[in-house]
Order: structure tokens, then C-alpha cells, then sequence
């Protein structure tokens, strides 16, 4: 997160009364969530009965996307309209949540599932976070 926030604060664009912390912790989460569901989507592809996973890889790569492009949006904030960043925020949200559901019905079976539920709870969190900060 270090990174995320350095750039923040080298940035001259005024982020008006964002918090600063809530807003670097759900890049670096969204950033996270998207690299993790990625992998569980490839791992998923691996597994014997991979045809028992279609619906959690849609969704891995439904929520890869998602997360990838708030990170993105959220990283652009000179000139931005806050209603797009709070609507992409619960779009988020929703995915992970969506993604997340899926993942922990196969996490005892499968280790990548349950590591990808937690990372989609954990960015879950934090857009909800940076949305009750006042995004």
C-alpha cells in the first residue's frame, strides 16, 4: 500500500475531503482481489471436474475484471465525477460478494477457492469502507 499512497501524495490534484487511507487500502485490495480471482479461474481450469467449476471461473473472471478496473478508476481521481467512482465502487462490492458466495461453496475442496473467498471478502470490505468514508 505504501507505493499506492506515495503517488497519492505526490499527486497536486486536491482529493477534497477523501480519506486518503480508505482510498489506498481499496486500490491495493482491488488490485489483490483482481490477481487472486485470476488465479483461482486458471487453478479452477486445472482441476479433474473442472465442469463443476464453470460458474465459479465465470465469476473469478467476472470479478478479476471488476476489481481491475475500480483499482484503475480509483487511481484517476484529478477531474473525476464521484457519482461514476461511487457507482463502480457498489458494482465492486457486488461482484466480489457474488464471487466470493461461489468461491466458499468449493473452499473445502479446493484451497485456491478458499484463498480467493477471502481476498473477494477483504475488497468487499474495503470499497464498502471507502464508500461509508464518504467516497
Amino acid at each position: 500500500m505504501t507505493t499506492v499512497k506515495d503517488m497519492m501524495n505526490t499527486s497536486p490534484s486536491d482529493l477534497g475531503t477523501i480519506d486518503r487511507d480508505a482510498l489506498a487500502r481499496c486500490i491495493q485490495e482491488c488490485d489483490q482481489c483482481a490477481q487472486t480471482c485470476t488465479a483461482c479461474a486458471d487453478a479452477c481450469l486445472a482441476e479433474e471436474r473442472v465442469e463443476e467449476l464453470l460458474a465459479c471461473i465465470r465469476l473469478d473472471l467476472d470479478c478479476a475484471d471488476v476489481c481491475d478496473i475500480t483499482g484503475r478508476l480509483l487511481s484517476r481521481l484529478t477531474g473525476s465525477r464521484p457519482d461514476i467512482a461511487i457507482a463502480q465502487l457498489q458494482a465492486c462490492a457486488v461482484a466480489c460478494d457474488a464471487c466470493a458466495t461461489e468461491c466458499e461453496q468449493h473452499a473445502r475442496e479446493h484451497e485456491h477457492c478458499r484463498l480467493c473467498a477471502e481476498a473477494c471478502r477483504t475488497c468487499e470490505r474495503a470499497c464498502r469502507q471507502l464508500l461509508s468514508a464518504g467516497m
